[in-house]
């Protein structure tokens, strides 16, 4: 019998425009420092703002995952370990992928398997992403 891999929920936030390969590469950094590989990606999460985001639909198209959207309102009520000031002032939240993943988990932010990590890309835009785990289920 073969032991189910961990599931795992991606928080996504990135600069308006961010080309997908600079998100893959984040996204396939953020795996391999935690353990894990593309397989075990059950949802991908952002803020609503980004619905439109085209980097990240061609990431959750690429993938097969879902795109899971929240308010800036939700994402703000989750505490975070790295909150910004920056997206604040931009995203009206303190966080957008630590705190996507987490809602999208029904997680907390002790949990969290990758915390906010950022990467510039070539072409100057910025990616942020976060892993937080899906609760077993053994039903």
């Amino acid at each position: 019998m073969s032991v189910p891999l961990m599931s795992v929920a991606v928080g996504l936030g990135c600069d308006r425009g961010t080309p997908l390969a600079t998100v893959e590469h984040l996204l396939d950094a953020a795996l391999a420092q935690a353990g894990l590989v593309r397989a075990q990606v059950r949802v991908l999460a952002t803020i609503e703002a980004k619905r439109d985001e085209l980097a990240l639909v061609a990431l959750a198209e690429q993938g097969g995952w879902p795109l899971q959207f929240f308010s800036a309102a939700e994402l703000a009520l989750v505490p975070v370990l790295n909150p910004s000031t920056t997206v604040l002032r931009y995203m009206g939240t303190p966080s957008v992928a630590e705190a996507a993943a987490l809602l999208a988990t029904h997680t907390t932010a002790v949990q969290l398997l990758v915390e906010k990590f950022k990467h510039r890309g070539a072409d100057g835009r910025n990616a942020t992403v976060s892993i937080a785990p899906f609760p077993f289920s053994f039903s």
